[in-house]
C-alpha cells in the first residue's frame, strides 16, 4: 500500500488526490458541481451532486494514478465545513438541498438569538459567534420550515451533518454516522472545553440530539467504504474541516505558527496550542484537529469573500473569460488609482461580523478601467486578510514571523507580494499547495503508520517561493487607511 486517498469535497468542486509517502500528488481529479441561489443571500446544493462528483472524482483519481483499492492505506475527508444536510436513516436520501456556509437564510433567526442575551453563552462554550455562518440555526430552519421533519428528528429517523458525516454515512453504505471534532466546533451546538454536545445550546437553538453524529478524533478509524464502491474496502482513518485539515498540511504544528488560504473565502488559522485563547477581537475560537489522544486549538478568521470576487469578475461582470486571466488583467496597471473593491456579497466575517454589509466599490473615476477593477478585486483579498492577522496578534500577542500561504489564489504573485507589502511579513507558499487535501490525507495515513509522525509531515513541507515586504511604510499606512474607510461605506447598508 504505497498511497493514501484524499477526498477534498470543497465549496464550488470536489477534488480526490493520492499522495504517496513523500506528500507529491500521485493522481488526481475534479469535478465541479451547480450553486443554487433560491433567493438572494440564500445559497444551496444539491447534496446528490456532491456525493457523484466525489465518487466520481475518487475513481478518476484512482485511474490517472493506476492504482486500486489495494494500494490505498487509508482515505482521509476534508470539507466545505458548517454547510448542513439532514438525510434519511433508513433511506440516506437528503430531505432538502444543503444550505451552504455562505447562506444568510438563518440571519434573523441569529439577531433573535443575540437580542435574548445568549451570545456569550455562546462565546463562552462554542469559541464562536452567533452568526448564520455556523450549522446550528441552519439545522433549526430546516426543521421549522419541512412539515413533519422535527418530530422524525426526535425519534432519530432524520440524521444531521456536515458534508464530512453525509460522506462518510455514504460510503460506509450507512453503517457509520460520524464527525470529527473539528467539524463538530463549528456548529454552534458543541463544548470545545468538555469535548461533547452541549445540551444547554441544544435547547436554546432547538435541535435534537437524537440527529447529530458522533463526534471523534481527527485521525482515527471511522470504518471502511463500501467494496462495491472503489473496487475493495479502504480504511476511513482521516476527517478535518477544510481549514484545520490546511494547517495540518501546512505543518503548523507550534503555537504562533499560521496559514492562510485562499479560496472561495479566506482563512487565516493559527495554532494556539492545546489550551483554548478567547478572542477578544472577533476572531473565533476553534479546535484545529485531534490526534493522539490530545486537541490542538486555532485563532481563526473568516472572511466570506475572497477568490469569489474573482469569480464575480468572470461570471458577473464578463471582465475575463477565465479566473487565471486575472493576474495579467491586474497588471496592466501599477496601482488601482484609489479605487477600493469590498466584496461584502454576503455580508462580512472576521472580525466585523456584519450581516447588513454588501459588495461596494469606492474611488471610481472617468479614467477607471476593468484593469483597476481586477486590480482592487486582488487587493480585497490582502486587505481582509490584514483586517484579521491584525486581530489575531492582539489576540495571541504573538507577532508573526511569516505567514504560509495555499489555494488556488496563492499562484497569484502579484497576490502574494502585495500581501507581504499590506502585512509587512515573508509569505512563504509551498511546492505542494493543495495543502487541504494534503492535511486529511496526513491524518489518515498517522493513524494506520503510513507516516510515524508530526516530523514526517514537517519533513515534507518545501518551500516554493517566498515573498518579502517591498513597499515602504507611509504607503502600506495610507492604503490601509483607505481600505478602512472603504469598509465603513459597506457596512449596514441593507439595515436601510
Amino acid at each position: 500500500m504505497s498511497l493514501v486517498l484524499a477526498l477534498d469535497q470543497g465549496t464550488t468542486s470536489s477534488r480526490a488526490i493520492l499522495f504517496g509517502r513523500d506528500g507529491r500528488p500521485a493522481g488526481q481529479a475534479q469535478q465541479e458541481f451547480p450553486q443554487l441561489y433560491p433567493s438572494p443571500g440564500h445559497v444551496e446544493h444539491d447534496p446528490e451532486a456532491i456525493w457523484q462528483s466525489q465518487l466520481a472524482t475518487a475513481k478518476s483519481a484512482l485511474a490517472s494514478a493506476r492504482a486500486g483499492a489495494k494500494d490505498v492505506a487509508a482515505i482521509g475527508i476534508t470539507n466545505q465545513r458548517e454547510t448542513t444536510i439532514v438525510w434519511e436513516r433508513d433511506t440516506g436520501k437528503p430531505v432538502a438541498n444543503a444550505i451552504v456556509w455562505q447562506s444568510r437564510i438563518t440571519a434573523p433567526m441569529c439577531e433573535r438569538l443575540q437580542q435574548e442575551g445568549y451570545e456569550q453563552t455562546f462565546r463562552q462554550k462554542t469559541g464562536l459567534v452567533v452568526d448564520a455562518y455556523f450549522s446550528g440555526t441552519k439545522i433549526r430552519h430546516l426543521l421549522d420550515t419541512i412539515p413533519g421533519l422535527r418530530s422524525r428528528a426526535e425519534r432519530g429517523e432524520v440524521l444531521f451533518g456536515t458534508v464530512d458525516s453525509f460522506l462518510i454515512w455514504r460510503l460506509t453504505g450507512g453503517r457509520v454516522h460520524a464527525t470529527d471534532y473539528s467539524n463538530a466546533s463549528r456548529t454552534l451546538l458543541f463544548n470545545i472545553h468538555t469535548l461533547d454536545w452541549d445540551d444547554e445550546l441544544l435547547k436554546i437553538i432547538g435541535v435534537p440530539r437524537a440527529m447529530l453524529p458522533q463526534v471523534l478524533p481527527s485521525s482515527h478509524r471511522y470504518g471502511e467504504t463500501e467494496a462495491s464502491l472503489l473496487g475493495g474496502a479502504i480504511a476511513i482513518t482521516g476527517n478535518a474541516g477544510d481549514q484545520q485539515a490546511a494547517t495540518f498540511g501546512q505543518a503548523c504544528f507550534a503555537p504562533g505558527e499560521a496559514k492562510n488560504t485562499y479560496g472561495t473565502g479566506c482563512f487565516l488559522l493559527m495554532n494556539t496550542g492545546h489550551t483554548p485563547v478567547a478572542s477578544e477581537h472577533g476572531l473565533l475560537t476553534t479546535i484545529g484537529w485531534g490526534l493522539n489522544g490530545k486537541v490542538t486549538y486555532c485563532l481563526e478568521g473568516a472572511v466570506f469573500v475572497a477568490g469569489a470576487v474573482v469569480q464575480w469578475l468572470r461570471d458577473g461582470l464578463g471582465l475575463i473569460a477565465s479566473s487565471s486571466e486575472v493576474e495579467k488583467l491586474a497588471a496592466q496597471v501599477t496601482s488601482t488609482d484609489g479605487v477600493y473593491l469590498v466584496p461584502a456579497f454576503v455580508g462580512l466575517g472576521a472580525p466585523y461580523w456584519d450581516p447588513h454589509a454588501r459588495g461596494t466599490i469606492v474611488g471610481i473615476t472617468r479614467g477607471t478601467t476593468k484593469a483597476h477593477l481586477a486590480r482592487a478585486a486582488l487587493e480585497s483579498m490582502a486587505y481582509q486578510t490584514r483586517d484579521v492577522l491584525d486581530a489575531m496578534q492582539r489576540d495571541s500577542g504573538i507577532d508573526l514571523a511569516a505567514l504560509k500561504v495555499d489555494g488556488g489564489a496563492c499562484a497569484n504573485n502579484l497576490l502574494m507580494q502585495f500581501q507581504a507589502d499590506v502585512l509587512d511579513v515573508a509569505v512563504h507558499r509551498p511546492v505542494v499547495q493543495e495543502t487541504t487535501a494534503l492535511g486529511a490525507a496526513y491524518l489518515a495515513g498517522l493513524a494506520v503508520g503510513f507516516w510515524n509522525d508530526e516530523r514526517d509531515v514537517t519533513a515534507n513541507w518545501v518551500l516554493d517561493r517566498a515573498f518579502r515586504p517591498v513597499a515602504s511604510s507611509p504607503a502600506r499606512s495610507r492604503g490601509y487607511a483607505d481600505w478602512q474607510r472603504a469598509v465603513e461605506k459597506s457596512r449596514r447598508w441593507s439595515e436601510g
